[in-house]
């Protein structure tokens, strides 16, 4: 039988993505988030296909899900702005994570959704929907490019449920394509109350975001709702708090898919405590 709530935090690649696997259920996790390759770099990478296979393998024996993360510098609002040069390379390094992620048995990349100043308004989304059709129409794979929503510190782009299903329907691979939702963003964006908030279920089901909802950034917030600030707080200590977080994981849209904290570890250099929290949490109110 498959658990409701597959909890879990992002673990560090240090040893390879098998070690990560085993990093994160030592942890009591039952879902992790890793990055495929350097954070801070586009530059490809060429996995170890053994360590993959071997971190694939431990997954599906413990029943552990996980998600890819994106290098920071992955911005497809911004499209070929930069140069060709520069486009062609964030396509393939798109690519690049999506190899490594199927490689590895994880339901897909997460991408921010991405930010462009401009004196259009559409061209950033345009720029976003040609990204993804040049990196889904070279894709063969099962893992998705999970589009975050962001909280608004670069930009309005990206801090609606509506922006997200927009894009994701006028893509040519809507079905490659999925959401993470990350907490502490919408949050801070005013998309979520922080609270039962039956406004956020209910423009949800009807844009048919939920069905599309692959993943969820668990953080709770350093600053108060509306502020458009992207601090991070690990669960139940921040503005969100406690009540908002059991109000949240008793909804269906939030079981079964992985619940990724994205905040500093406890003292024991782990989430253990974090992920023992969330999961009574959950319990209580499911």
């Amino acid at each position: 039988m498959k658990p409701k709530w597959y909890a879990g935090a992002h673990v560090s690649t240090r040893g390879g993505f098998y070690k990560a696997a085993q990093r994160a259920r030592e942890a009591g996790a039952l879902s992790f988030q890793y990055f495929p390759k350097n954070p801070r770099s586009l530059a490809l990478k060429t996995p170890d296909a053994s360590d993959a296979e071997a971190c694939r393998s431990y997954c599906e024996a413990h029943h552990l899900q996980s998600i890819a993360h994106s290098p920071y510098p992955v911005n497809p609002a911004t499209g070929s702005i930069r140069g060709e040069e520069a486009y062609a390379l964030m396509v393939a390094s798109l690519l690049n994570d999506l190899a490594i992620a199927e490689a590895c048995g994880s339901v897909g990349i997460v991408v921010h959704f991405g930010h462009l100043r401009s004196s259009d308004p559409l061209e950033g989304y345009k720029n976003i929907i040609g990204c993804l059709d040049d990196v889904l129409g070279r894709w063969a794979g099962t893992a998705k490019i999970l589009l975050e929503n962001q909280a608004g510190d670069h930009g309005p782009m990206g801090t609606t449920l509506e922006e997200m299903v927009q894009v994701r329907s006028l893509s040519k691979f809507p079905e490659r394509i999925g959401f993470c939702l990350d907490t502490c963003h919408a949050f801070a964006a005013g998309l979520w109350n922080g609270g039962a908030d039956e406004n956020l279920l209910e423009n949800g089901a009807r844009l048919g975001y939920w069905d599309a909802l692959c993943a969820v950034h668990l953080n709770d917030s350093r600053y108060p709702g509306g502020e458009r600030k992207d601090r991070h707080a690990r669960v139940g200590t921040g503005y969100i708090g406690e009540q908002g977080f059991r109000w949240l994981l008793g909804q269906r849209p939030f079981q079964q898919i992985p619940l990724i904290m994205e905040t500093e570890p406890g003292a024991d250099g782990t989430h253990r405590a974090d992920i023992r929290k969330v999961l009574e949490w959950a319990e209580a109110s499911g």
